[in-house]
């Protein structure tokens, strides 16, 4: 008998996890506009709309402002293949997953990390970095602003003003705080950034936003021998966005569509709007996850858009994480690497950084830690978070 395959019906969640986040409508439609060409003068017109939203996302007048096509891990390995290649230092700040991925990665390109190592939970020190600049012949630190797996954000001026001194460039992963978390790429002095669509931007995921400064793009072209990678050449990519089109690959039309929507919607709802409206978020998240007598794995530097939650002992991660998705219909995500088990990731990201989401996960946890013999208040958690929301 021959099978046959239903239409998808995937199920409407709420998206409290490190991502992907909830898209919003207006992105959806956008993304079912009719396609035109990727060499189309009308393509031409929304790429140009798209950069200049990006700049204004990244506060940036760096004239290569770009979505790369790929997802977050396209953007880090373009970067990193851009700037490293075969016997080249790099300064690595590894105090979460994403800062030892960028560590594998300049392995692969040839390169040797200088890793400055601090404990997942806490920013790296100036310090670190600074012994590593002064002991190495690294030309590039790379540093992850929002770490994902940790929810810290990283203090960066400090650092950018050591990289100048040391004549060495900054590398940002901003996956998670782009449009969520105060960042300035310029006043901060970030030479190169790279981020994802998924995250506080609420689009689907499948491009990867990345901005770069003159300094950075005559270090590319100046670079021996050939980029290693094809695909992700910024000195080929660049020809397609900039004024001349040379065909370099099929863009993503679709997801254009989107990014240019949901950077729209950033813009007309203003960009230190939202970033308020994440800070508001998450101050409310934690007041009402320490009543209920959970502690967060950062102590300080918190990161806005990504909260890490201790998992008491005595509980289960699995039963808990089931639960909301199976009961709420909520997802949240579980601990990486040496945190898997003992964490979970609760991420407030774009429009999913309100009030609706932080009860309706606080009051989920509340029944679900009982259910597990976690004592807790009835109540509590919701009292605190809303005193948040009401001042």
């Amino acid at each position: 008998m021959e099978k046959k395959y239903k239409e998808l019906t995937p199920p409407q969640r709420i998206l409290l996890g490190p991502g992907p986040s909830n898209v919003d409508p207006r992105v959806l439609k956008a993304m079912s506009m009719p396609l035109v060409g990727h060499l189309d003068p009308y393509f031409f017109e929304v790429m140009d709309e798209v950069t200049e939203l990006l700049r204004y996302v990244f506060k940036t007048k760096n004239r290569l402002t770009i979505p790369i096509s790929g997802t977050g891990s396209a953007g880090m390995e373009t970067c990193l293949v851009n700037l490293v290649g075969k016997g080249d230092e790099v300064v690595v700040g590894v105090n979460g997953f994403f800062g030892q991925r960028m560590s594998e990665i300049v392995k692969r390109c040839g390169g040797t990390p200088i890793e400055v190592k601090e404990a997942w939970g806490r920013a790296i020190s100036a310090e670190s970095v600074e012994k590593a600049l002064a002991d190495s012949n690294a030309r590039v630190v790379a540093l992850v602003h929002a770490e994902t797996s940790t929810g810290v954000v990283q203090p960066l001026k400090e650092i950018s003003n050591l990289t100048r001194k040391y004549d060495a460039l900054l590398l940002v992963d901003t996956v998670t705080s782009l449009g969520g978390v105060e960042l300035e790429i310029d006043n901060y002095g970030v030479d190169i950034s790279y981020s994802g669509t998924q995250k506080c931007l609420n689009c689907p995921p499948g491009l990867s936003p990345i901005t770069l400064n003159e300094r950075v793009v005559e270090f590319i072209r100046d670079r021996e021998g050939k980029i290693q990678s094809w695909y992700f050449d910024l000195n080929l990519i660049e020809k397609y966005w900039e004024a001349d089109r040379f065909y370099h690959h099929t863009a993503p039309i679709s997801m254009i569509y989107g990014l240019r929507e949901a950077l729209r919607i950033i813009y007309e709802d203003g960009l230190e709007k939202r970033w308020a409206q994440h800070l508001k978020a998450n101050k409310a998240l934690i007041k009402g996850l320490n009543a209920m007598g959970l502690e967060t794995l950062a102590t300080e530097n918190n990161l806005p858009s990504l909260t890490a939650v201790k998992i008491p002992e005595g509980v289960s991660d699995i039963n808990v994480r089931k639960a909301l998705l199976n009961v709420f219909n909520i997802e949240i995500g579980g601990g990486l690497g040496e945190l898997k088990g003992k964490i979970w990731r609760i991420g407030l990201m774009g429009m999913n950084a309100c009030e609706r989401n932080v009860i309706l996960v606080l009051e989920a946890l509340d029944r679900l830690l009982r259910k597990e013999g976690f004592p807790v208040k009835p109540g509590e958690g919701l009292v605190a978070a809303m005193d948040v929301f009401q001042e």
